[in-house]
This record gives C-alpha cells, structure tokens and sequence, in this order.
C-alpha cells in the first residue's frame, strides 16, 4: 500500500509539474504575441526603431515587431488642440491685459514628431506665449480688441513655421477672452454710453434734418403750383382783357361819324346841364361840326332832288 500511495503521490507531483510548465510556456508565448503583434488603427501610426536606429512609421493594420529589438512609439494623427492659460502681455500703449487661448494642430509627419522634438506641447505653449507678448506689443489696447482675428493669424503663421519642421501643422489659433484691467473696462463702458448717447443724438438730428428737408420740399412744391395757379389765371385775364379790347377795337371799327357827333352831342347836353361856365372843346369837335354840317346839306339835297 505505502509503495502504491508513494507512486501515486509522485504520478500527481508530475502531472502538476509539467500542466505549470505548459501553462508558463504558454503565457510566455501569449506575452511575446501580445508585444510582437501590433494593431494599428486608420489614425494610428507606429514609429519603430531598432536597435537605436529609426525604421519608419508602420501602419495601419496589424505590424510585427521583434521584442528586445524593435522599441516603438505609437502616435496620434486626429487633430487635438493645446489650452493656453491666462498669460499678461503689455500692449503699445503700457496697458497690462490677460489673454487666453487655444492651439489646434494634428501631426502630418509621424517620425518628426518623435525625432525632432521630446515634448511638442510644452515647446508649442512655449513658442505661443512668447509669439503672442510680441504680437500684443506692437498694438494699442484700443485695437486690441478689435484686431483678434488679425492676432490669431499672426500667431497661427508663427507657430506653423516653427512646427513644420516637427512634422506638425498648426491648423487653427483661437484666442478665448481678452480680459484689461478693471479701471480700463470702466473707462470702456463710459465711452461706449457716451458713443451710444453721441449716436442718439446723431439720429436724433438726422431726423429733424430729414423732416426739416420735407417739410421744406412741401413748401417749395406749394409754391410752385400756387405760382403754376398764379400764372395761369393771370393768362387768362390777359387772354379775358385781348378778347374784351378786340371786341371793342371790332365795335369801334364799325362806328362813323355820325355815330361820333351824336355821342360828342350827349356829352354837351351833359356838360350843359353841369354848373360849369367855362368849356374846353378838342380840336376833333370842329372837324364833327364841319362833317355834320355837310351831312346835313347833303341830306337836304337829296330830299330836294326827291
């Protein structure tokens, strides 16, 4: 019994024995499948270098890399951005400001990135900072404000310059919040009111100008067709006064002498009945008395010759 317990004993101290080592062989061989066997994704791009020396960039898909040989470096091809904190820069005009911002950038070239530059982030902020106190340097506060658009691509064409040779393009340069100092913003705020009152009364004036203008080209439009009226009636009073005088011209046209003498013989019967003791007679009168006195004799004659 003894001699079959210690045979069984040894059998199972085997059977341990070699399942330890296969289960050790076999993580072992998953181990070096999990570090010989890459898989890379579509925005993914695996630096390889052996034995010191740059392979290249690897991927996507699934890349073999010898263990104790290969040491890789996996990086990132999506666009990411870098926060830039609160930095006080000094403007033109010796006024302190806190500006903050945001770099956009994604790299173009896998292997510049690691090789060319340890820490892209730290150098990119610091570049960003000292680009971005020169920029604020040659600009007064009151354009500050007004020129952010100018600023970000000022610092977007500096950073990309200073970039491209890491194999990293920057895309975009945001600037988040301009912040000046607190008197300033009060300063700010009473001239933007009185810029707003100014404008009020500027449109204030412009309406009074414009109604003023109206009112005006109303008066003058009066005018004109009263003139117009004016004109027109005294036209045809004229035209009234020609027909008058032509009618009258076309009577006395039709009147003879003898119609004269009678008239002339009303106004002296008039003249006799005044008070009057002294009369004036035109030279006209006599020549009526002489054809009168010949209308007369010839009258007379042809009642004879009758």
């Amino acid at each position: 019994m003894s001699l079959l317990g210690s045979a069984s004993l040894a059998i199972s101290t085997g059977a341990i024995i070699n399942y330890a080592i296969y289960l050790i062989v076999a993580v072992i061989v998953i181990a070096l499948i999990g570090v010989t066997v890459k898989i890379i994704k579509e925005y993914e791009r695996l630096v390889v270098f052996r034995l010191g020396r740059l392979v290249g960039a690897r991927g996507p898909g699934v890349i073999f890399v010898f263990p104790f040989i290969n040491r890789v470096s996996k990086v990132d091809l999506r666009e990411r951005y870098l926060e830039v904190p609160h930095q006080t820069c000094i403007t033109k005009d010796n006024a302190p400001v806190d500006i903050d911002f945001l770099i956009y950038n994604k790299v173009t070239e896998a292997t510049q990135s690691i090789v060319q530059v340890q820490n892209f982030e730290g150098a990119s902020i610091g570049i960003a900072t000292t680009t971005l106190r020169a920029v604020v340097g040659d600009i007064p506060l009151d354009e500050l404000l007004a020129k952010r658009e100018q600023i970000n691509q000022v610092l977007r064409t500096k950073l990309d310059e200073v970039t491209e040779r890491w194999g990293i393009k920057v895309t975009n340069v945001e600037i988040r919040e301009i912040t000046p100092p607190k008197d300033v913003q009060e300063a700010m705020v009473r001239q933007m009111s009185a810029e707003r009152t100014r404008r009020a009364t500027v449109t204030e004036a412009d309406g009074k100008r414009e109604a003023s203008i109206l009112v005006a080209e109303g008066e003058k439009k009066s005018n004109i067709l009263r003139a117009e009226g004016d004109k027109q009636a005294q036209i045809l009073r004229a035209e009234g006064y020609a027909g008058a005088l032509s009618q009258i011209f076309g009577a006395a046209k039709g009147i003879d002498s003898k119609t004269m003498v009678l008239q002339y013989l009303d106004t002296l019967k008039a003249l006799g009945a005044s008070p009057s003791t002294k009369y004036i007679f035109p030279m006209e009168f006599t020549g009526l008395l002489t054809n009168l006195r010949d209308q007369v004799k010839q009258s007379q004659s042809d009642a004879a010759g009758k």
